[in-house]
């Protein structure tokens, strides 16, 4: 038997940052309920101290990232993840819409800037989006 072939296989992980616990138990939920692996941090520090941690962080497959967060907030989180996992697609999720600030994030890479709070079919919609976008050279399948 191969390795993993024991669990139901999800579609991807997704690393959760918000400081918000209950906007990342929502995201969560929707996510899992679709077939992603979820991990969540609550703040850019916790964020980069787990996507460095065990696992490969090749296996993080698309990070969602609040904006106003302590210690360690959005933009220096995205900052580094464009610079340290630039294959990872990056998905801004904030309760603070900034048109300079989409622009940035945007000009920086960032695939997606969704204002809280987000209807669960664009989430799922963005995420997926994301997943083929990571997982393909052009030639992804349609879910």
């Amino acid at each position: 038997m191969a390795l993993g072939m024991h669990i139901k296989e999800a579609k991807g992980r997704v690393l959760v940052i918000d400081d918000e616990a209950e906007v990342r138990k929502i995201v969560r939920f929707a996510l899992e309920k679709s077939g992603y692996d979820v991990v969540e941090a609550e703040d850019g520090e916790k964020a980069i101290n787990e996507i460095r941690s065990g696992d490969n962080p090749l296996l993080t497959d698309v990070i969602i990232c609040d904006v106003r967060m302590p210690k360690i907030n959005g933009i220096e989180a995205v900052s580094f993840f464009r610079e340290q996992f630039p294959s990872v697609p990056i998905v801004v999720l904030t309760g603070y819409p900034d048109m300079q600030l989409a622009t940035s994030f945007l000009k920086q890479g960032v695939m997606e800037y969704l204002v809280k709070p987000v209807e669960k079919e664009k989430l799922i919609e963005t995420v997926e989006k994301a997943m083929m976008s990571r997982g393909s050279s052009g030639d992804s399948f349609k879910t």
